[in-house]
């Protein structure tokens, strides 16, 4: 007969120092397989101990609290530890593919994500899951070799008081959940990189205490002096009754659209942005930048901005995510273009319940959506559906609409040229053309950029097409056309440091310090539109900075007041105004009227009263605001 194992049995104390010795191991493995080198991590926690204790003790007490029920410190560990090193994992992959870490709410989601996970090339890093499942199967061959001696206390010794114990452990995690881990000036305090890179933020604080602090994230901060009856004033001031302009919008929103290869550093023969750059220079057109939510990603957030006029950087110094505080209808450009008699569509090749966009664009009023799986006849290029495609998916709403006697709203979203940008992203037998530079790269950000500049090409055409195609027709149109964010070339801004763009400098040392959020933006109208809006008083009248350069949430209320809208709404109408004397607005930057960037703090008196009202309306927007 087979000997069987004889257990060694730990006391109270060596299961409690167990518990530690466990807790650390697991903590290390979590940093370790983050994206970063360990060794960052490391100098990053050693300046900031507090930082090595934020990270462990959620693992710790975890392990503690199924220690209690399990009385067995090292199943504890293996299952806890396990469960933490595999969010961990999935992590490092997320910020791999989307340079997006991995939040609390992905989990519902899980069974859509792994339904994702095909429509991406991953390098399965074969080192971190060798050395995640050996600890782990480490840790369970200690489950069978030693167990825990029964506990003392006659309390503890009985089932109902080891289960009182684990809940005693939990409720303390959950006591720290939202208290030291939900507030935001301890999170805040600790110096990073790029406090609005999320990825990099989750990189250098580390991902446990990252994750749990952002179980609390997603909300909406009440404003100070926020007050329900003020605003339901400023929703019931008086509005116009006529509608505008009867002109079709189309929108679209280009996946990393960007002039970063107006940089010095490339050395072009031909014009990779030559449709824009010819649109810069037509009469029926007004071209600048828009001041996006995010760098490098967050293209939800640009969506949510432009459409509600909201912005997702002033909900909460937490929220990054604008899709998901979204719980109620909302009003937004739909809404407005709704009631006028539009029919209205939003269009994304992806997956609908990416950032709930689903229900989120109900919510928004949208009368029809259409995402990859409903669409017909795909053309894809590498992963994702082309902008040639989805330019022709844009001509046909456009000719239905017209069909049936109605004007058309349509925002449309691209994903074709989203990262990652590695050589295999149109598959294994395309070949990409080599982009001329002036000075030398690596190896690894020239492959990036050769294969950016093809996806840009191939978005610029997009623009070309639809500039073309209602340049030709007969009924009035108004295009707007820009991006979502800059691309994300490496880590670090590996690419725009090799570029000595200064998008790679810290914000201090920047000659434009907002130059991180810039993405291009074009609005044309084609002979019809521009004689049924009178189109040069029209834009005159908007009284446009100089540059043109305005933050996201104007640009949806620019296009209401171009087309005769302006006054339709109370809080459109209040963007309107606010844009005049405040064009760009980001979170800690402002830039006024006469061009000057300063903190937002050091703003006039009069424009912080402005800023401060656009906070508390989009409180009440958010919150309270009952939208049938």
């Amino acid at each position: 007969m087979k000997k069987r194992i004889t257990p060694i049995y730990l006391g109270p104390f060596a299961t409690l120092i167990a518990a530690v010795l466990l807790s650390g191991i697991y903590t290390v493995l979590c940093l370790w397989t983050q994206p970063n080198r360990l060794l960052d991590v490391a100098n990053a926690l050693t300046a900031h101990p507090m930082l090595i204790v934020l990270n462990a003790l959620p693992i710790g007490l975890l392990i503690l609290t199924f220690t209690f029920l399990l009385r067995n410190v090292f199943a504890s560990a293996a299952l806890v530890g396990g469960c933490c090193a595999a969010l961990s994992f999935a992590n490092r992959i997320k910020i791999q593919l989307r340079d997006e870490p991995v939040i609390p709410r992905d989990l519902v989601l899980a069974k859509e994500v792994f339904n994702a996970v095909e429509n991406y090339e991953i390098h399965w890093p074969v080192k971190v899951i060798a050395i995640i499942l050996l600890v782990l199967l480490v840790t369970i061959a200690a489950a069978v070799l030693f167990r825990c001696k029964p506990f003392p206390t006659a309390f503890l010794k009985r089932w109902w008081g080891r289960a009182i114990a684990g809940i005693a452990c939990f409720a303390a995690l959950l006591g720290l959940v939202f208290t030291v881990y939900a507030s935001d000036k301890l999170y805040q305090s600790f110096p990073v990189t790029d406090a609005y890179h999320f990825s990099l933020v989750f990189n250098e604080l580390g991902f446990p205490y990252c994750f749990t602090h952002n179980l609390t994230t997603y909300t909406v901060d009440k404003p100070e002096n926020y007050s329900r009856s003020e605003a339901e004033n400023w929703e019931n001031v008086p509005t116009v009754s006529e509608q505008g302009e009867n002109v079709h919008v189309i929108m679209v929103m280009n996946e990393a659209y960007s002039d970063i290869v107006e940089n010095d550093s490339f050395a072009f023969t031909d014009d990779p942005l030559e449709n824009l750059h010819r649109l810069q220079q037509d009469a029926h057109a007004i071209t600048g930048h828009l001041v996006v939510p995010g760098f490098a990603g967050g293209t939800a957030n640009t969506e949510f901005d432009v459409l509600t006029g909201m912005q997702t950087r002033a909900l909460s110094p937490t929220t990054t995510s604008a899709m998901q505080a979204v719980s109620r209808n909302l009003d937004s450009l739909y809404r407005v273009f709704g009631a006028d008699g539009y029919a209205t569509s939003f269009f994304h090749p992806g997956n609908d319940w990416f950032y709930n966009r689903e229900n989120v664009y109900r919510m928004l009023g949208a009368e029809k959506t259409l995402f990859m799986d409903e669409m017909q006849n795909i053309v894809l290029k590498g992963w994702w559906p082309s902008d040639d495609y989805m330019a022709g998916q844009i001509e046909s709403e456009f000719e239905s609409a017209v069909a049936n006697g109605e004007y058309l709203f349509n925002y449309t979203t691209t994903i074709q040229n989203h990262m990652s940008y590695v050589d295999t992203k149109y598959g294994p037998d395309y070949t990409f053309t080599q982009v001329p530079t002036a000075i030398d790269l690596s190896d690894e950000v020239q492959t990036m950029f050769n294969v950016y500049v093809d996806g840009l090409r191939d978005a610029d055409a997009m623009l070309g097409r639809l500039h073309d195609y209602f340049a030709l027709r007969q009924e009035p149109v108004i295009l707007v056309f820009f991006g979502d964010h800059l691309p994300y070339l490496g880590n670090g801004q590996l690419g725009y440091s090799e570029i000595h763009s200064e998008v790679a400098l810290a914000e201090e040392d920047r000659t434009n310090p907002l130059c991180v959020y810039e993405t291009p933006y074009v609005i044309w109208a084609n002979d019809a539109a521009v004689a049924a809006l009178d189109w040069n008083n029209a834009v005159s009248s908007l009284s446009l900075p100089n540059d043109h350069r305005i933050s996201a949430c104007y640009l949806g209320s620019t296009i209401l007041e171009l087309t005769g809208r302006g006054q339709e709404s109370p809080w459109f109408a209040y963007l309107n105004t606010m844009r005049r004397a405040l064009p760009v607005m980001q979170l800690k930057l402002c830039v006024t009227a006469d061009g000057i960037v300063q903190p937002m703090e050091n703003a006039a008196e009069e424009l912080q009263s402005m800023i401060a009202k656009h906070r508390r309306w989009s409180y009440y927007k958010l919150k309270q605001k009952e939208v049938g």
